[in-house]
């Protein structure tokens, strides 16, 4: 099969069929959530590759158990305390008799992923009870196929090494109706800028002008310097905590696949991690990567192991595109810069 990518009418996940996202912050605890809501129950499988990840109801994506398909994914920051925000989206799906059927009861399927903002100056004094189970139900109201990028959502508070991180997104459609897409909050240990350059790491994977018009890099990376420039310090005194940052994100298509193969395409997907952040997968990221199949498309190819290496493949770059163009449409907050008061007289779009 060949296929002639490009990118879709938005340039994000809602431009594969059936997705829709919400989104909702806190401007004063600088934090937030998203919904990836599915139109119809999704076939869903995750990876998992950081050394503190902070999940809820991954285990069930297992293709051995049970439970195929899912009602909506839930990123949020507020590292434990963000699990709320699928509590309110199980609690608001359940009461609209949404939900894996079991006699007469529904159990939405609601599998999550948190990313540690809580020491990013905004506000977390809310006492008993945290904010994320208001923003998850906001987030699941406000869901729909426009969606902001940067400081929105789960990416609200987060941050890229010396950089602010955001909420990324970006898809890739090919001429015969597969259609492929990315979320991601960016909020990791490491840098997605190259270290004395104004490129992110993932500029060979541009499209469109979607990171502003990148320019190449000038020099050869000093690899030794690279290395210490996500702490701003060596190596051997870091100062940061396990479960302080987190990568957390959803690659979609529209392709009929089994939760087996949506599992390879997770773990595919997960090289764009790798050719967006340095270091990645690190013991304080807990880097999540899910993925769905809405399953409109391709219900009668026979070359399956043709389709899931092609998916896959185009998955990590969306999801490439999607963290550098989180980082690309952030702005400032707190002590935090943006990219693009740093680097943006080096882009070619003004």
């Amino acid at each position: 099969m060949k296929y002639n990518f490009r990118p879709g009418a938005r340039n994000r996940i809602t431009d594969v069929d059936s997705i829709r996202v919400g989104q909702a912050e806190d401007q004063k605890a600088w934090s937030g959530v998203s919904v990836i809501l599915f139109d119809n129950p999704a076939v869903a499988a995750v990876d998992v590759r950081g050394g503190a990840p902070g999940t809820r109801d991954t285990d069930a994506l297992n293709p051995s158990c049970l439970v195929d398909r899912v009602d909506a994914i839930v990123l949020s920051g507020g590292s434990v305390f963000g699990l709320g925000a699928s509590s309110a989206v199980t609690d608001t799906l359940a009461s609209r008799g949404i939900g894996f059927p079991i006699g007469t009861a529904r159990a939405p399927i609601v599998p999550s992923a948190v990313l540690f903002d809580l020491l990013n100056g905004g506000d977390k004094g809310w006492g008993e009870k945290s904010p994320y189970w208001n923003l998850g139900r906001a987030a699941l109201d406000a869901a729909s196929l426009d969606f902001k990028l940067g400081c929105a959502g789960a990416g609200y508070g987060a941050k890229a090494g010396p950089f602010k991180g955001g909420l990324g997104s970006a898809s890739s459609v090919s001429g015969d109706g597969l259609q492929i897409g990315a979320i991601v909050a960016v909020n990791c240990v490491g840098t997605a800028v190259m270290p004395g350059q104004s490129s992110f790491w993932a500029w060979p994977f541009e499209q469109a002008n979607e990171m502003g018009g990148q320019p190449i890099p000038t020099s050869a990376i000093d690899f030794n310097s690279a290395a210490e420039a996500w702490t701003g310090s060596p190596l051997d005194s870091l100062t940061n905590q396990a479960g302080e940052n987190t990568t957390i994100g959803v690659v979609a298509t529209n392709a009929r696949l089994t939760k087996a193969e949506s599992q390879r395409v997770a773990i595919m997907a997960q090289d764009g991690y790798a050719r967006s952040i340095r270091p990645v997968h690190t013991p304080f990221d807990g880097d999540t990567v899910f993925a769905a199949s809405t399953g409109t498309w391709g219900a009668d190819i026979q070359e399956r192991a043709d389709l899931v290496n092609r998916i896959g493949l185009v998955a990590a770059d969306c999801l490439a595109r999607a963290v550098a163009r989180g980082v690309y449409e952030a702005t400032a907050l707190g002590a935090l810069p943006a990219y693009r008061d740093v680097h943006g007289k080096n882009l070619r779009v003004k």
